[in-house]
């Protein structure tokens, strides 16, 4: 049996028995003294059971890219501390449920501390919020939510070896006046928690006796900005409630109930089917729902909401009782500061790599809606695709030696992959000849001018991907499956212009693979346009949502509740108190 050194015994003793490490008194022999140790520092240093020191990763936020990448880290080689201002996990795309009761808060959020447990990773979280990041310095600066922390101050810094930046985004209001202190967001759950008192409190305030009736329909005036997925599932959401559940309670207003939805673009679900976006508006139209298109709000009192009509140019007020605004989003302010620290001015999201590497960073990583893929063009790397794929350095190259290559540049930049799709083009030869012209295709060669023209117009194919929980969840996965493996790979992942040329890349760049995409509209009725360009709309559709939302869960516990929600919903209706 080994024999352990007495630095052996105390670092196992930390990790075994951590509450040990705030205080602990050593007599030597030689007369003794005295040794504190902070949790922090001992966690810190505690090598491994190999006796090499584990690389602490700090990962900031919680929210679907976080939780992502701590569900999916299983390698023993790090320390990971979690940094959030909320200790816990929140299945956002029911929050329009939430806010008209049909399904619990409680049912949707899952602690940190829950989802971390039985892990074999050794994960802390505080509760705190960073407000700087020192990247040259590699430290976090955060602030406790708390009171106090241990110390007695609040602001604290945290070094680090490789920091997971996952902070979100904050709403997007255009800088248009009056939004921030007259609307209501739907980004957490204590949005969705105040537009339901909201909401309740309005139907208690039109019932009031003595009220007049223009007043009354101002207050039952509930407005919706932004004709995305979230503002159309929110209206549909609060007409089912309205007309289920209010009306039967409170009879005398039902009258002076009225829905609106503005959107500055031509259509609502501008980036479904066409099929489905027409089918939306239809159906919002026989439920009574006011969908006026091509209106951009330009203003936003404590009463009034004035929106300008796009084409006619006129300016139009209108009185409300409750505005829910959903436009978009925009960065963190803390992202801003940092994004100035590392040259990143004038962007809307922090730009990292196909790797999801800050750029201008070591060792920083940025997923979910604080960032943006920076894809490499085609077209900066034409000559050394070209020479990759001339094998026989002949000057010219033919399809046989391009199709050769074919996977690694479709791996490395997949908007030609895109572009051969939508082009419908069957094979690498008809993109070649399109450059060559009217050519046979085995006596098809080009040099490199006529390559240039041949891949001309591929970049047009890049876009950014949207800020979903989708794409935020799928980074966070493939983020951990790069630190898992990165003991094997001591070097950092490949640069833009390496192409393999034995076995795989060590790590293959991150690509997005959509799923599908829901809108529930109400009355138990729900599109869903899924992979293939396959678009369902109906009763059938709602019960697969329901399958999927339910599967997509974090945990036994939030699937459990979940489904009880719904279920209560179905035999007693919504719940209409105040709380």
């Amino acid at each position: 049996m080994r024999n352990f050194t007495l630095y052996e015994r105390f670092s196992r003793a930390f990790h075994d028995y951590p509450k040990l490490s705030k205080l602990i008194i050593i007599s030597t022999i030689s007369g003794g003294g005295l040794i504190a140790y902070s949790e922090a520092n001992a966690y810190k240093d505690a090598p491994n059971a190999t006796g090499i020191k584990k690389k602490k990763v700090v990962v900031l936020g919680t929210g679907w890219a976080g939780t992502s990448f701590l569900k999916s880290l299983n390698s023993p080689s790090y320390d990971v501390q979690v940094i959030s201002p909320r200790n816990y996990f929140a299945f956002t795309p029911l929050l329009p449920s939430v806010t008209c009761g049909t399904v619990e808060a409680r049912s949707i959020v899952e602690p940190v501390r829950n989802i971390v447990k039985k892990k074999n990773v050794n994960v802390t979280f505080w509760e705190a919020e960073c407000f700087k990041i020192d990247a040259q310095n590699k430290k976090v600066y955060c602030r406790s939510n708390q009171n106090t922390n241990l110390n007695g101050n609040k602001e604290f810094a945290v070094d680090y070896d490789y920091l997971v930046i996952a902070m979100g985004a904050r709403p997007n209001t255009f800088n248009t006046p009056g939004v921030e202190e007259n609307c209501h967001f739907l980004k957490e759950v204590e949005d969705a928690q105040r537009i339901r008192r909201h909401v309740i409190d309005n139907f208690e305030k039109a019932s009031h006796p003595g009220l007049s009736d223009e007043e009354r329909m101002r207050i039952l005036h509930f407005v919706v900005v932004g004709g995305g997925p979230a503002g159309v599932e929110f209206a549909a959401e609060l007409h089912d409630f309205v007309t289920e559940d209010l009306m039967k309670l409170y009879p005398s207003v039902k009258e002076s109930v009225k829905i609106t939805l503005l959107e500055a673009a031509d259509h609502i679900l501008n980036m479904f089917d066409k099929r489905i976006t027409a089918f939306a508006e239809d159906k919002f139209q026989r439920d009574g729902i006011d969908v006026k298109l091509g209106s951009m709000v330009v203003k936003v009192t404590d009463k009034e909401i004035s929106a300008k009509e796009r084409g006619k140019g006129e300016t139009t007020s209108m009185p409300f009782g409750m505005i829910v605004w959903s436009t978009g989003i925009g960065p963190h302010p803390m992202i801003k500061e940092f994004m100035k620290t590392v040259g990143q001015t004038n962007r809307r999201a922090l730009a990292t790599d196909e790797w999801l590497r800050v750029e201008g960073c070591d060792n920083v990583y940025a997923l979910g809606d604080c960032a943006t893929i920076n894809q490499r063009k085609v077209m900066e790397d034409i000559a050394a695709i070209f020479r990759k794929a001339d094998k026989d350095k002949s000057g010219t190259l033919t399809v046989r030696e391009f199709q050769e290559a074919i996977d690694d540049i479709c791996e490395r930049y997949p908007q030609v992959e895109l572009y051969l799709k939508n082009k419908k083009m069957r094979n690498i030869a008809d993109l070649l000849m399109n450059a060559k012209g009217d050519v046979a295709k085995e006596a098809i060669e080009l040099n490199i001018e006529e390559f240039k023209k041949a891949l001309s117009e591929v970049d047009s194919q890049m876009k950014n991907l949207p800020a979903t929980a989708q794409v935020a969840a799928q980074q966070g996965q493939y983020l951990a499956k790069c630190f898992n493996r990165m003991e094997e790979c001591e070097k950092n992942p490949e640069g833009p212009l390496r192409f393999r040329e034995s076995g795989r890349h060590r790590f293959q760049p991150f690509r997005y693979r959509h799923l599908g995409q829901f809108a529930p509209l109400g009355g138990e009725q729900t599109a869903a346009q899924l992979p293939g360009d396959w678009v369902s709309i109906g009763q059938s559709t709602q019960w697969l949502w329901y399958s999927v939302y339910a599967s997509k869960l974090v945990s036994w516990r939030t699937r459990t509740l979940v489904i009880s929600d719904w279920m209560r919903r179905f035999v007693f209706g919504r719940d209409s108190s105040g709380i």
